[in-house]
């Protein structure tokens, strides 16, 4: 029996794309994740989590990902479905997955319509949704980590050519960057969100 998990990372970014990252893995294995140190990727560090990443990558039968691009955000912000956008894109991963439970991470106020969207796209076994499935279930917190390594190394990317910070608008670091380039080029470069207030602040004034 396939279990999966699924999760995400970066929904909060000023920057970079949004990562649902799913596993999926036979039930008789799920201690195997618990052994290892896997948990919630919120409390590991980068290290352990870039660690922890290549024994779930290795361990699992499966994993999938699946990213939103920030103009993707952008026009789902516009409509008011955001969680929609979430929804699909882990429906996208359960599909390829093929699993005959899914747990998911809601970020719907209701996880129970969350999990009756996601079930209604994938088509795919029983999708169980719930608030902070990542502290609840091993096999989200693992899709937590892929999902959190693979939005890391696509701010890494980003922080190559450009000095953005972590992405976030707590970061002092990312929205002067934010604010700079408006000033220097009068648009904003496609890995920002421009539907995000701070930036809308940035460009109304």
């Amino acid at each position: 029996m396939l279990v999966c998990g699924v999760d995400e990372a970066g929904r909060g970014s000023m920057i970079g794309p949004l990562v649902v990252a799913g596993i999926s893995i036979e039930k008789s294995k799920v201690d195997e994740l618990t052994h290892l140190g896997v948990r919630d990727s919120k409390k590991l560090t980068p290290s352990a989590r870039a660690y922890l990443y290549k024994k779930i990558t290795g361990l699992v039968d499966d994993y999938a990902i699946s990213k939103a691009t920030p103009k993707a955000i952008d026009d789902s912000v516009a409509r008011h479905q955001l969680n929609h956008l979430e929804a699909v894109h882990m429906a996208k991963v359960i599909k390829k997955l093929g699993p005959s439970v899914s747990y998911v991470d809601s970020c719907d106020v209701n996880p129970v319509r969350f999990g009756k969207e996601i079930t209604k796209m994938s088509k795919t076994g029983k999708v169980r949704s719930y608030h902070h499935a990542d502290n609840k279930f091993v096999v989200v917190s693992a899709a937590s980590i892929v999902a959190k390594v693979t939005r890391d190394r696509a701010i890494e990317k980003i922080n190559k050519l450009y000095s953005v910070g972590s992405g976030y608008p707590s970061d002092d670091r990312t929205v002067r960057f934010v604010r700079d380039w408006f000033l220097a080029h009068g648009q904003m470069p496609a890995f920002v969100r421009k539907s995000w207030a701070p930036v809308k602040v940035i460009l109304s004034s």
